[in-house]
């Protein structure tokens, strides 16, 4: 027999998951959206409304994967 939750049931929703599926659909936005190979860390970084904590336009490493 065949497990199903009732009708009007309130489902389970894990916020972080949904947060991170939310992120990784405005990656792939930005992606489809952006004119050349890939997309720079600082984009990305720009995507994901992430900072570095370093002001007035430091060096970083864009070396990463």
């Amino acid at each position: 027999m065949m497990n199903v939750a009732p009708v009007g049931a309130t489902a389970v929703q894990d916020h972080v998951a949904l947060a991170e599926i939310e992120l990784c659909g405005e990656l792939i936005i930005a992606a489809s959206a952006a004119r050349g190979e890939r997309l720079s860390a600082d984009r990305i970084d720009e995507v994901l409304r992430v900072s570095d904590g370093l002001e007035g336009g430091a060096d970083r490493d864009d070396s990463r994967p």
